[in-house]
């Protein structure tokens, strides 16, 4: 047996295994930006692999359920700086906060550990476990409305596999990763198992190649883009003596800006509802229409359809001059835009009783903003982080923005994370993408998912590029999750079958 294999059958048997289980998951986020040290996450994903194989299927859904929650506990600890630092609450509680939403989320773990466990199919671990993860990647993207975060393929957006971005999207990327990380592995414990690495370095070659192909073109169009950084402070923002001030700063910073294609200005770049802003939004129509200019802004919207005893509040992007239109958001942010379970919830701490966090959910047929000759495809924050979302808005759109206030997340690693994740919208639909934000990252982000032009954090500015419009689809615009969905389920049958096979007696050891 190899020195490798002795090493890890002797892991398995460890009390601590709990403990290393939850290190390396803790470990995974150093992939993710600002890090960017994506072999970290071949390390931890094919140890966890290897370390998750011959127990019964409670000992190994804990086991993944602490791989998934060390994950977590670091990979979104910026949720602290939310709900401590702006939701006032205290650590005592804010610290327990954090650790049950990441024991929550390591639960997507536990089923995936405990399936694997319960089919058999560490029989089959390259087969099946690459599938039961990205499932779980998946699941997280739409159950319960999602909490699209640190999906495997994020932390490879720097990597040859972005090169099949455009045609299998993020989970396509996790997909081929965790197959490669088992891949090393397993050759490394039986080198019988070759086959499946040259499997793995024939499809990172690949990777490297797709990389040369343009699935969408430029029309030639291109707007003069002038994305407006007012680093508000976020524990400032919505206080009512803060109201004039904060526009002020954004009307000083846009004066010598009339006169290019687009003026953008972030979320809830006006801290007051539309209705109360009409003499500031007046005046920017104004300015805008003397420069032959568009105005962009995010702003809270009052919708009073059925009366005024039935209000809807709505978390929005307003396009004027020469723009028009007005997008209300999809996707809403669970206590920070609106409070599961409000009535039990409201008042029972600070966090639950933060600003703007009673927001109404936008329609889903909504058109792109009309700005100058282009249609520019909207999304405010969080909605960048649901892949079928983006790809819906694209499909009708020449450029795409996404408009942010990550002042919540403070100097955390959750800007760096978001970030990450616009780069990989940009690489799917193949559409450059206008990121602006109050307190950075704000950036123009090319269709190749490169970072052309990028503002520092924390500074007051205004960032000055040009963006193209491009024509045509992206594989993974025009079919969406469908082909990872179809190629899991071909591998799940495959994997299927070589555990039918083993445990019928074809095999008289564990499958490779």
């Amino acid at each position: 047996m190899p020195t490798l294999a002795r090493l890890l059958d002797t892991l398995r048997k460890q009390r601590l295994l709990p403990l290393l289980m939850l290190a390396l998951g803790a470990a995974t986020p150093f992939a993710f930006a600002p890090f960017g040290l994506w072999p970290v996450a071949l390390l931890t994903l094919g140890l966890a692999g290897e370390l998750l194989r011959g127990h019964a299927p409670g000992r190994t859904a804990f086991l993944a359920w602490c791989h998934g929650t060390g994950l977590w506990a670091y990979g979104a600890s910026w949720l602290y700086v939310s709900i401590h630092d702006y939701g006032y609450t205290p650590p005592w509680l804010a610290i327990p906060m954090v650790a049950i939403v990441a024991m929550v989320m390591g639960l997507f773990f536990a089923l995936i550990g405990f399936l694997y466990a319960r089919l058999r199919w560490d029989r089959a671990a390259l087969l099946t476990l690459p599938v039961l993860w990205v499932l779980g990647e998946w699941l997280r993207s739409w159950l319960f409305t999602g909490f699209p975060w640190l999906f495997t393929g994020y932390a490879f957006v720097d990597t040859p596999l972005a090169g099949w971005a455009p045609l299998l999207g993020v989970f396509g990327l996790s997909l081929i990763a965790v197959f490669s990380a088992q891949a090393v592995f397993r050759v490394l414990a039986d080198k019988k198992a070759w086959p499946a690495l040259a499997v793995a370095a024939g499809l990172w070659a690949g990777g490297a190649a797709l990389q040369t192909v343009h699935w969408t073109t430029p029309t030639g169009e291109k707007l003069s883009v002038s994305i407006v950084q007012g680093n508000i402070p976020q524990e400032s923002k919505w206080q009512l003596e803060w109201r004039d001030k904060t526009v002020d700063i954004y009307r000083e910073l846009s004066k010598s800006e009339w006169g290019r294609d687009l003026v953008i200005w972030p979320e809830a770049a006006i801290p007051m509802f539309y209705h109360e802003a009409l003499k500031e939004l007046e005046e920017m129509q104004d300015n805008a229409l003397t420069g032959h200019s568009a105005f962009v802004t995010g702003i809270p919207y009052i919708n009073a359809e059925d009366g005024i005893d039935n209000l809807y509040f709505h978390n929005s992007i307003l396009a004027l001059g020469e723009g028009r239109g007005i997008y209300h958001k999809q996707r809403l942010v669970p206590f920070g835009e609106y409070i599961p379970f409000e009535s039990l919830l409201r008042g029972a701490i600070p966090f639950f009783d933060m600003p703007m966090s009673s927001f109404t959910v936008g329609a889903a047929d909504q058109p792109p903003l009309a700005v100058q000759k282009m249609r520019l495809g909207p999304m405010i924050c969080y909605e960048i982080a649901y892949p079928a979302l983006v790809r819906k808005i694209a499909r009708h759109s020449d450029v795409l923005t996404t408009i942010s206030n990550d002042g919540w997340f403070g100097g955390s690693i959750g800007p760096h994370q978001h970030f990450q994740m616009v780069r990989m919208r940009a690489l799917e639909t193949g559409r450059e993408v206008i990121r602006a934000t109050n307190n950075g990252i704000s950036a123009i982000i090319g269709a190749d998912g490169q970072v052309r032009e990028r503002a520092p954090q924390f500074e007051r500015l205004v960032l000055r590029a040009d963006v193209a419009a491009y024509r045509g689809q992206t594989p993974y615009v025009l079919a969406g999750n469908l082909p990872v969905l179809l190629l899991m389920a071909v591998l799940a049958g495959m994997g299927w079958w070589r555990t039918r096979r083993a445990t019928s007696g074809g095999e008289t050891t564990t499958a490779k």
